[in-house]
């Protein structure tokens, strides 16, 4: 039986749906960054002239809007597009992008160690990543233009002086980043390809390469490709996206605790501390241990999946969208 979505579309239409709403949502992006930048250019520059623009995000008297710039373009360019998607294939409920309350404590601790574990095997994938680029003279030229410019963002944006920046940064360049990107990757388009495909190894392989390669970069794409994969099992053990958002926030707001201790220090800031250099032997003890986790997790979160799945099937029960195919097979 081929499968369909709530409202009875396809898995081709769920997709061509998400394609739409995610060229709406590139739109949206480009104006709220539009909007922004007329706020902060500096009189006589163009609003066409990209560096001037970048300067300006840049500049510190500028870092609360470029805070703002970051998280509305985030908003508009993947949770937007989820919850359009979400409302035209199957209705108003946010059970179908994951959110629900059947969760327990077990799995929030598991979710943490599990992306922490995780991100102890993704730092030797980024050492080698550098080493097997380091070969390719043009391609290690893009890789460090685009970890300089990620690395100049990265310093204005974590520019904090005081705990009241620091608190509202953790909701701006942390929690929300976090949801929004669990909502889309997780939540809409893992959930379409896990269900569309039949095959959830697949649909999460797919899901974290594509997760990795909107994060831009070149050096990190295997590591990133590693937590992805790790929150994409997550997610399919828990079907609860609450576990991946607050995994995935503890995660991103520990690399910004660091930032601000390391710029209210007299240490120089140095982004490549927040990577751990590990060697491979840690990395795959810390394979081993995820391994172990995961069963934990798949145990810990049997009960809930099951109440949540109970209640999908309730759903497409009650919306008779196989009603037809169902009598004609009779």
């Amino acid at each position: 039986m081929k499968y369909k979505s709530k409202k009875g579309f396809t898995g081709w239409g769920q997709l061509g749906f998400l394609f739409a709403f995610l060229g709406f949502g590139v739109v949206l992006a480009g104006a709220v960054q539009y909007l922004i930048a007329l706020q902060i250019l500096p009189a006589g520059k163009s609003i066409t002239d990209a560096d001037a623009i970048m300067s300006a995000m840049l500049a510190p008297q500028n870092v609360g809007m470029a805070r703002l710039s970051q998280v509305l373009g985030t908003l508009a360019l993947l949770f937007i597009p989820a919850l359009l998607w979400n409302f035209v294939s199957n209705g108003k409920s946010f059970l179908w992008l994951g959110f629900s309350k059947y969760i327990n404590g077990y799995q929030i601790l598991l979710g943490f160690a599990i992306i922490f574990t995780a991100s102890l095997v993704a730092s030797p994938l980024a050492d080698f990543s550098k080493y097997i680029v380091a070969h390719f003279p043009t391609l290690d030229t893009i890789a460090k233009k685009m970890e300089a410019t990620y690395t100049e963002q990265a310093t204005a944006l974590s520019n904090l002086k005081s705990m009241q920046e620091y608190i509202v940064a953790l909701f701006i360049m942390a929690f929300f980043p976090a949801m929004f990107e669990e909502v889309f990757f997780r939540g809409t388009l893992q959930n379409l390809l896990v269900k569309w495909l039949q095959n959830p190894f697949v649909a999460i392989f797919i899901t974290s390469v594509i997760f990795s390669l909107i994060h831009a970069s070149i050096y990190l794409f295997l590591s990133r490709l590693a937590l992805g994969l790790a929150l994409g099992l997550m997610f399919y053990y828990t079907k609860n996206i609450w576990v991946n958002i607050i995994a995935h926030f503890i995660n991103n707001a520990i690399a910004l605790t660091q930032l601000y201790s390391m710029r209210n220090s007299s240490e120089k800031l140095n982004l490549d501390k927040l990577e751990p250099h590990l060697h491979w032997s840690i990395a795959i003890l810390a394979t081993a241990a995820l391994v172990g986790l995961f069963i934990l997790l798949k145990k810990h979160s049997a009960y809930n999946k099951a109440k949540i799945e109970a209640k999908e099937n309730l759903a497409i029960a009650n919306s008779n969208i196989y009603g037809a195919i169902v009598q004609n097979e009779n």
